[in-house]
């Protein structure tokens, strides 16, 4: 029997070559591994790094805007023992329909009653609470008239046409400083620039002082940012209350067309339309529409809601419309994709038990998929409420004293009165509250998405 000529490897070679060649392959594997390892240890400090750079911009663009807006949420002002003294207030009872008479000389007698009304000297009762306050300022009553804001004259006759008998009475009175005295008393302006480059004269800014270090004049919370609308007369009462419903009226129209148009368009797209080229198209459309800027969307609706249907200008209608279809794409996306991750098997088994595919859509697939539609329809408002390149085309920049009643009303909305209080020539004071604004804009959606959370934890079903 011949014995075969192969023989194992390391029978024909040296065992120190052996040993060699072994050392040599633990080398280059453990150099790879050191390789591997270095990479990781790089990637994750690069992660790192990104994460703790994220957060710092967001710690830095928070604190900035808290910095500057908390206090402007605290306002100078005054607390006064307004008397509406008789001899001051000079005007007779208020009138009272008579026996007798026809409406049209009831109303001849109102406005002559009201003419008088706003003849009386009310700046003379402001500055004798003043006065009252503390005697001292008697001798300062010519700068006393600079001291408060212009609009407190007209409230304290408001006061008296809605109830004429105040006159003779006194009432304690909250008076709102001047908006370039609050500035001054606020150190929001440079006190050592030269007297012709400051807003107020010396004596004024000498009264503030001493009134400010006397305590007539305090800093108190201020809710005119939040119960008045814009004014350019005076900006000291200047508040969000038109621009905030002005985005409550949108985001109601929002919410009432463009989600439940949202959701049955993905429902037929996702459920029941037949997969061709023309459900191809529609969605490639849609898709690329979630993707087109907001401004679009604007010209689209001036085109459209104004121009054709004449729909009112600067009106919560139409920002409601155009910001229904801007938020459209995003909930038939969001819609579609939270339908998708309903596992098959739920749909077989409700078929296979004899429901319609009506009922296994909406009696089975719908419920499962709720947390994902419910979220993506919170942030599709949470996106529209904050958006204002498309209200600037429709006019919604427009400068409106008042608050809107409706939908139909002219109105602002707070993105663009945040615009519109950034480019006040009042720099030193709307700086603090267009960051107050910001503030009141964040808290806003803070809450919708914490509520889309809330609401995805709430409706979440594990299967």
């Amino acid at each position: 029997m011949s014995t075969s000529n192969t023989t194992p490897v390391d029978q024909r070679v040296d065992p120190s070559v052996a040993a060699e060649l072994r050392e040599k392959r633990k080398k280059t594997i453990q150099s790879s591994l050191g390789r591997r390892h270095r990479k990781e240890k790089t990637f994750r400090l690069f992660g790192f790094s990104a994460v703790l750079a994220g957060l710092f911009f967001v710690v830095l663009l928070f604190g900035s805007i808290l910095s500057k807006g908390l206090p402007a949420f605290w306002q100078s002002s005054m607390s006064l023992p307004i008397h509406f003294d008789p001899a001051i207030v000079e005007i007779g009872p208020k009138p009272k329909p008579a026996a007798g008479e026809s409406p049209a000389q009831f109303e001849e007698r109102m406005i002559a009653w009201q003419m008088d009304v706003g003849m009386v000297d009310w700046d003379a009762l402001i500055i004798n609470g003043m006065i009252a306050r503390d005697s001292k300022l008697e001798s300062q009553r010519d700068e006393l008239g600079y001291l408060y804001t212009s609009s407190e004259a007209y409230r304290l006759r408001d006061m008296v046409m809605n109830d004429p008998s105040l006159v003779g009475q006194s009432t304690e009175v909250k008076i709102l400083a001047d908006a370039n005295v609050d500035v001054w008393l606020a150190g929001n302006i440079d006190r050592s620039l030269p007297a012709e480059q400051q807003q107020l004269n010396p004596e004024v800014r000498q009264v503030a002082d001493e009134m400010k270090a006397s305590g007539v004049i305090e800093n108190s919370f201020n809710t005119n940012i939040f119960t008045s609308p814009d004014s350019r007369s005076s900006p000291a009462t200047s508040g969000l209350a038109g621009a905030f419903m002005g985005s409550l009226f949108m985001m109601m129209i929002v919410i009432f067309i463009s989600i439940p148009i949202g959701v049955a368009s993905a429902i037929y797209l996702e459920e029941f339309a037949p997969k061709n080229w023309i459900t191809d198209i529609v969605e490639v459309n849609i898709n690329n529409l979630a993707a087109v800027p907001s401004i679009v969307f604007g010209l689209l609706g001036a085109a459209i809601f104004i121009g054709w249907m004449h729909l009112p200008l600067s009106a919560p209608l139409v920002g409601g419309l155009v910001l229904s279809l801007m938020t459209l794409p995003t909930v038939i996306i969001t819609t579609r994709a939270s339908l998708k991750a309903v596992p098959p098997s739920i749909r077989q088994a409700a078929l296979g038990l004899g429901a319609s595919r009506l009922q296994t859509v909406f009696h089975h697939v719908l419920p499962l998929a709720l947390p994902g539609i419910l979220t993506g329809a919170i942030i599709g408002v949470a996106q529209a409420l904050g958006e204002t390149a498309p209200l600037l085309l429709i006019g919604m920049s427009a400068f409106v004293a008042s608050v809107p009643a409706t939908p139909f009303d002219q109105s602002t909305a707070l993105p663009v009165q945040i615009f519109l209080w950034q480019g006040n020539e009042l720099r030193n004071f709307f700086e603090g509250r267009t960051a107050a604004a910001i503030i009141v804009l964040l808290a806003m959606m803070i809450s919708l998405n914490s509520l889309a959370i809330w609401l995805r934890k709430k409706f979440e079903v594990r299967w």
